[in-house]
């Protein structure tokens, strides 16, 4: 079996307290569906956490209108905190967090109603669409962008996640490698100053962006509820030379703290990646367990700015758990998706505030 790449799965974030930024996440997101929401150490990222085991608390969490997940980290061990120095766009690592909506202007009503940390007015983007640009409540960037293609017609004005703006220092290595993971596809290629930054940090710099996604999406499990995701490179081309955005911090630190995607065959995944140059920087090796309901294969590998990339082959996670509904991923062809009553049970795990 060769290896499969479905596309992005989650975005992980670093949150001091996790309570407090799930239900913000609930609120303005609809991320109410956990599919786990455990406690547990964190052996794997030694490498991330200068040598010791942390301990973290980490919910995988969804919307059922559609869009990719989003795992919120928060450690138990130490205190996340921000950057020493401010950082801007450009630097290296993920600044904006994109979430999807089939209507930004309403939307964008929905976040000033609610008085979220709206920081830009509606805006376009250099490819045509319609966005605004909003702090979550540990100062974390997101952008709204429009999409189509939900899964379910629910209330909440926006889906989940749809991917992450990245800096990077040399666009050409960048592209090549986000094209190996399998977004080939490039959407929108522009250079200079550009209006709709002008209120983010840094943002009436020179920048190149080019923004990716799949030709030819592979499918998988939950590839309904997912749709279309997207990776934005961004290229400083000032004299300002970047900075890494987690230079001399902790992997659970306030952030974006990785990028997740959705695998099958691993081992030949690894095979390929270290070819490439990017080779595995951590790996299970086995199958981890999560709790009874959760078995996984989780690497981790770096773009070629260092962001971290996690790698996840699932073969276990709870639809019900309660009701000992469960998906065995191995006994399924890696591009057939869920069927749709199993999907759409999840909404019996929503989290109501």
């Amino acid at each position: 079996m060769s290896y499969t790449i479905h596309g992005i799965q989650h975005l992980g974030v670093g949150v001091p307290d996790h309570a407090q930024a799930w239900k913000w996440y609930r609120k303005f997101f609809g991320m109410d569906i956990p599919l786990f929401n455990d406690e547990a150490g964190a052996p794997l990222m030694t490498i991330y956490t200068k040598g010791d085991v942390i301990s973290k608390r980490a919910a995988m969490v969804l919307n059922i209108k559609g869009g990719c997940a989003m795992e919120v980290v928060s450690p138990t061990t130490f205190k996340a905190t921000h950057a020493d120095v401010s950082h801007q766009l450009g630097d290296l690592g993920i600044s904006v967090g994109f979430v999807k909506s089939p209507d930004v202007k309403n939307a964008f009503s929905f976040f000033k109603e609610n008085d979220a940390n709206v920081i830009s007015d509606l805006l376009k983007t250099p490819n045509g669409w319609d966005t605004f640009y909003v702090k979550d409540l540990n100062g974390l960037i997101w952008q709204i962008i429009p999409a189509d293609d939900f899964y379910t017609n629910h209330s909440h004005p926006t889906g989940g996640t749809a991917g992450c703006s990245t800096g990077v220092s040399n666009m050409d290595k960048a592209i090549s490698f986000y094209g190996l993971l399998g977004y080939d596809e490039i959407i929108s290629d522009q250079s200079g100053v550009f209006t709709d930054w002008e209120k983010l940090p840094g943002g009436t710099g020179n920048f190149r962006r080019v923004l990716l996604s799949q030709k030819k999406p592979s499918g998988g499990g939950f590839s309904k509820l997912a749709g279309k995701s997207y990776v934005e490179l961004v290229q400083d081309l000032s004299e300002r030379k970047p900075v890494k955005i987690y230079e001399d911090r902790l992997w659970g630190d306030i952030g974006f703290v990785h990028l997740g995607f959705d695998v099958r065959d691993m081992k030949s995944l690894g095979v390929k990646l270290q070819e490439a140059g990017h080779g595995f920087t951590c790996d299970t090796k086995d199958v981890l367990s999560m709790g009874e309901s959760t078995r996984v294969h989780c690497t981790y590998c770096e773009d070629p700015d260092g962001t971290l990339i996690e790698m996840i082959e699932v073969y276990k996670i709870p639809i019900i758990e309660k009701l000992g509904f469960y998906l065995n991923v191995e006994k399924r062809k890696p591009s057939q998706p869920l069927p749709d009553w199993m999907i759409k049970a999840l909404r019996f795990t929503r989290v109501k505030d």
